[in-house]
């Protein structure tokens, strides 16, 4: 049997009422792969069943996760792990048609306004009052605090196109503009925040072996801007109840700050019907672990 007789039958099956027979159709259609998933766009088009609809979208559903499986594990265990590229993945779990090249070009845009400001001269305090003036003023990026109702705020592109993320997210399009303009400021792990910590320039965690916050100038909250002292950070923690670990003031890796999303996204789906979708961002998150 050809491929095109194959799939014609296997088409005419997807609506069988026998969970069993759905269940053998279904992985027969998804070992065809990503190529198949116009096939069943057309399907869609010209179904009027609601069900096989539905049916069809689980299907297409199913056939771009394993395709972001496959794209994560290979962003783990890359050499680098670029930040924007991770967090692109992580917004085609929501947009699987995701153009990149509008995103790169946003962020190539706010990365040449912020490199025109800077020079050699400006201290580490001058140099974030630029990037955090471009960013949240000239740009008008606001920021929210983490709501679990609010999905788009996980999603980069979203975030970019609405001018408007969580911590997390503006977090983490403040690090790439850092790693881009060769900026020491790195996202570290403030117990329930995203903040910025501006490193002396002779820092490397790798190497360092005394307390990391000696080795920080200040901070910058990733929701507004605003620069912290280390008063106000050891402030926070006392309200929190936080001990004052040397591991909140180390950079977290880029593999840790895409899992901290993937695991923050998570929440976003606490409906009954929303288990799967929450369930497989969990798994996508264990691929980083």
């Amino acid at each position: 049997m050809n491929s095109s007789k194959e799939l014609n039958a296997l088409f005419t099956l997807i609506d069988d009422p026998d969970q069993e027979v759905y269940q053998t159709v279904s992985e027969k259609i998804s070992s065809f792969g990503k190529a198949i998933i116009p096939n069943l766009e057309n399907l869609w088009e010209n179904t009027f069943s609601q069900d096989v609809q539905e049916r069809i979208e689980s299907l297409i559903h199913r056939l771009h996760y394993k395709d972001l499986v496959t794209d994560i594990t290979d962003w783990s265990n890359s050499a680098y792990q670029d930040l924007l590229v991770g967090a692109l993945l992580i917004a085609k779990y929501q947009y699987p048609d995701l153009q990149s090249g509008p995103v790169l070009q946003d962020i190539e845009k706010i990365r040449k306004n912020v490199w025109l400001e800077l020079n050699n001269f400006l201290t580490p305090l001058e140099q974030a009052n630029v990037i955090s003036s471009i960013l949240y003023n000239y740009y008008s990026l606001k920021g929210n605090e983490v709501d679990y109702s609010l999905k788009d705020d996980f999603f980069l592109n979203k975030v970019l196109a609405r001018r408007k993320g969580n911590s997390i997210t503006n977090g983490i399009i403040y690090q790439i503009l850092c790693d881009l303009l060769d900026v020491n400021a790195k996202i570290i792990n403030i117990p329930r925040h995203f903040i910025i910590a501006f490193y002396h320039s002779d820092y490397n965690p790798d190497f360092f072996l005394g307390h990391p916050q000696e080795k920080i100038h200040f901070y910058v909250d990733a929701t507004t801007g605003q620069a912290y002292s280390h008063l106000d950070i050891e402030k926070y923690l006392k309200e929190m109840n936080a001990p004052n670990k040397a591991i909140y003031y180390k950079p977290l890796s880029r593999k840790k700050i895409i899992r901290i999303l993937l695991e923050e996204l998570s929440h976003c789906y606490q409906k009954p019907y929303e288990l799967e979708k929450r369930n497989e961002l969990q798994a996508l998150a264990e691929i980083l672990s």
